[in-house]
């Protein structure tokens, strides 16, 4: 079933070319059936490549998706054009008042601030607060899964010593749980952050269920409140050049990085990256929205309370 989208967003056209089923405003209008409603709170500079990659990562369902870009008020991305974000992209203040099925909150580069030292912080913290109330199930991504963790639980991330960066291996813990229905007991995922939740401090607090966790990259996936809130500490949503893209302009910036681990075949930027992780992070956005989202929900999101 389709992702809907407006009609003249810009990476519709790659979707099509990518034989992924995507459906226009006009069409979704002559449907007689309710659509998941799916907010994406997109905190990642460059807008429309995380567009692409997360409506990538939802479309492998049989479910229709009716995706809402949210922005944030108290920032101005640097990155993407004002004209984008303010066509396709509707404040938080304009959706407030509205119920969702699931919400994605993405990952930010500002990890090394302390999260009361970012800009929108505030403003985050009351999004998150709304979604106690008017979300089935929230998806926190990368950085944005510590500040969830943070704000919720009060466990705070630590600084790395050096950037973790690549494809690693992961291992799952407890196959009965849904949101990993279906996966191998081992899989690769890519990791891009220079901080991270310490493994200890997760599993001293029962209110969270470790899911998946990697013995070079930490925790991967957990989830509190039977699936309410969803954390994944990395990029399953990336696509085959994301990382060669961050590595090279890094570089080009005269920046310390490293290779980016278990990437590029022999090691040698120069050859093309394997994708290793596609069909985990297919996997992994179809169980959030069977099982969490599309199970759980009402068919009327503002008649029945949250």
């Amino acid at each position: 079933m389709p992702i809907r989208v407006q009609n003249d967003l810009p990476v519709k056209e790659i979707l099509e070319s990518e034989n992924i089923f995507v459906m226009d405003e006009c069409r979704a209008a002559h449907q007689d059936i309710r659509p998941i409603k799916i907010g994406l709170l997109n905190l990642m500079p460059l807008k429309e490549d995380t567009e692409l990659q997360i409506l990538r990562s939802l479309s492998n369902t049989p479910l229709q998706v009716d995706v809402v870009f949210v922005r944030l008020t108290s920032h101005a991305s640097k990155n993407t054009s004002t004209s984008h974000i303010h066509k396709f992209y509707e404040s938080f203040a304009e959706i407030k008042n509205q119920k969702f099925d699931g919400f994605i909150i993405t990952g930010a580069p500002v990890e090394k601030m302390e999260f009361e030292q970012v800009d929108y912080w505030e403003e985050l913290t009351g999004i998150m607060d709304w979604t106690k109330t008017n979300v089935t199930s929230t998806l926190h991504l990368c950085w944005g899964a510590q500040a969830g963790l943070y704000y919720h639980y009060g466990i705070d991330k630590k600084l790395l010593p050096q950037k973790r960066f690549g494809v690693f291996l992961h291992h799952v813990r407890n196959r009965k749980i849904p949101l990993v229905r279906g996966f191998d007991d081992v899989f690769l995922a890519p990791h891009s952050r220079h901080t991270e939740v310490m493994l200890q401090d997760l599993e001293a607090d029962e209110r969270i269920t470790i899911l998946a966790d990697s013995e070079e990259a930490g925790v991967f996936l957990c989830m509190a409140e039977e699936g309410r809130q969803i954390y994944v500490m990395g990029h399953p949503e990336y696509d085959r050049i994301t990382l060669d893209t961050e590595y090279k302009r890094d570089k080009e910036k005269g920046l310390e990085i490293s290779l980016p681990l278990n990437y590029y075949p022999d090691d040698d930027p120069s050859k093309k990256p394997l994708l290793t992780w596609r069909a985990t992070a297919n996997n992994l956005y179809t169980n959030w929205l069977n099982y969490y989202v599309y199970q759980v929900t009402p068919y009327d999101l503002y008649g029945t309370p949250f």
